[in-house]
């Protein structure tokens, strides 16, 4: 039996949409996402009304799935020799994505990316613009900064958390009512966080990383003390982030983050005792970024007050 020219055109839609969404990585929208949907609760000047609601939900679609998306498309092609130790199931090594397809993500990403930055101010197009130009020099040669585990894992974390939260704050910027100033020390404060979170992710390719002189952390330091160097990390994210917000009076927030920070120590313990590098970071995403996340919302709504 023929299939009609329209349901084959579909079909062909849907399985080239599908690929280019698995090259995109939806598993890691989650965390910038919520980085704007923090900074604009931040801006203290946001409402529970339909136009208000929209712009989060776009802003966060803008810094999610199609800024985050537009890195991991940018590092999964210029990973694909690495990828091909690690991950040889990933979309490019692989060969079920083509290099005309990756361009043509890239291509659709970019320009969405701008074009919906244009919709928050010029101070967002400046960000996103920011934000492309650090996810290219992360991935890509002559930088190539994940070469270099400490800078290169620090450009990520900026961009993760970092700019989608001053982001989300300057979308709703009002003078005389907002306070960018606590937003730009919540933003610095989580990106350092990120950067332990971004150790982590780096387990998954110890071995790769090594055969291709990719200085991450955890092929520098090996895989036990790349752990405790990640704890530690986001560890003191979350102390620092409780102590700014008890500094500044928001005693209820300081406690909230205080009883989150208490509830994750739990999961480090089994993470720094887990063996299987690989095992390390799958768990930890599954369960303690979660613990991060929450306590960015905490600090949010504690500046918002």
């Amino acid at each position: 039996m023929h299939l009609p020219p329209t349901v084959i055109a579909h079909t062909g839609v849907k399985e080239i949409l599908t690929k280019s969404i698995a090259l995109m990585k939806p598993v890691t929208w989650f965390p910038p996402a919520i980085a704007f949907v923090c900074g604009a609760i931040a801006s203290g000047t946001t409402t529970f009304g339909f136009v208000d609601i929209a712009r989060i939900a776009l802003g966060s679609f803008l810094a999610g799935p199609i800024l985050c998306g537009l890195s991991q498309v940018i590092n999964e092609y210029c990973d694909r020799e690495v990828d091909a130790i690690n991950e040889p199931n990933r979309p490019i090594p692989s060969g079920m994505v083509s290099f005309r397809q990756v361009f043509i993500t890239i291509a659709v990403l970019s320009a969405m990316s701008i074009g919906l930055s244009f919709v928050f101010g010029m101070p967002v197009v400046y960000l996103t613009l920011a934000g492309i130009f650090l996810a290219i020099a992360y991935s890509a040669e002559p930088l190539r900064a994940k070469r270099l585990g400490w800078i290169g894992n620090g450009l990520v974390s900026v961009s993760y958390e970092g700019l989608p939260w001053i982001a989300g704050a300057m979308s709703f910027y009002v003078a005389g009512q907002t306070n960018i100033m606590g937003s730009l020390v919540l933003a610095a404060i989580f990106s350092f966080g990120a950067h332990g979170i971004m150790t982590i992710n780096d387990f998954k390719s110890i071995d790769g990383d090594r055969l291709m002189g990719i200085k991450s952390i955890p092929a520098q330091m090996g895989a036990d003390w790349a752990a405790m160097s990640a704890v530690i990390t986001i560890n003191a994210a979350l102390f620092c982030a409780t102590l700014y917000m008890l500094g500044t009076g928001n005693t209820t927030a300081a406690a909230i983050m205080f009883v989150l920070m208490l509830g994750q120590i739990p999961t480090q313990r089994k993470f720094l005792h887990m063996t299987d590098p690989r095992a390390r970071a799958i768990f930890y995403n599954a369960s303690g970024v979660m613990i991060f996340v929450w306590t960015m919302v905490a600090s949010a709504i504690g500046i918002r007050s």
